[in-house]
């Protein structure tokens, strides 16, 4: 990149300069717009906790979370179908902080991941999405003719990404439990 750069300062300095500044105003641009999507996704699950919504989700999620990440506290319950929901509505970056904080509740102190904590990065990592807020949003801020029509493609491969990443950390889990059974034996 600085040999680029240098070498675009002789043959053509002017569009250097005009270009690494169009590129920090365009850089701006998108940030402003991506700040203002996040505050109002972060505003909208302040809102969800404050009302209580979360322990409801927590609830309803109960089952699954139980089966993904075994016996975890309601607390950490609460924050993993925060974070879940945050993932389905395409809010990456909005997801974060509950996932954070549902890894710290599932933290034995043992200094390794438990299995829990690996199924929820795997899930994150994998991101399942509803509606890809974040994604549409970058579309519509870059003038794209139908910035929505990435929505049932993302929902088949997010699906089918999250669905393949959860069966492969279950098995690699029944994998590592049958070998400490071994070892025990």
């Amino acid at each position: 990149m600085l040999i680029g750069v240098i070498a675009m300062f002789f043959v053509k300095p002017q569009d250097t300069l005009e270009g690494m500044i169009d590129a920090v105003n365009n850089a701006l641009k998108l940030s402003f717009s991506l700040m203002a999507l996040y505050a109002i996704w972060l505003g909208i699950l302040n809102i969800l906790e404050q009302t209580g919504f979360n322990k409801k989700l927590s609830v309803g999620l109960r089952p699954m979370i139980y089966f993904l990440f075994g016996r975890v506290s309601d607390t950490t319950a609460e924050y993993i179908s925060m974070n879940i929901a945050a993932n389905l509505l395409g809010m990456g970056n909005a997801a974060t902080p509950m996932g954070i904080k549902a890894i710290n509740s599932m933290d034995d102190q043992s200094g390794v991941a438990t299995d829990a904590m690996i199924m929820l990065f795997v899930i994150n990592a994998s991101s399942i999405q509803i509606l890809p807020t974040t994604i549409i949003s970058l579309r519509t801020a870059l003038k794209s003719a139908s910035p929505a029509d990435i929505i049932l493609p993302t929902i088949i491969t997010s699906f089918i990404s999250t669905l393949s990443a959860v069966l492969l950390v279950k098995i690699i889990i029944k994998i590592k439990n049958r070998k400490r059974r071994r070892e025990y034996d």
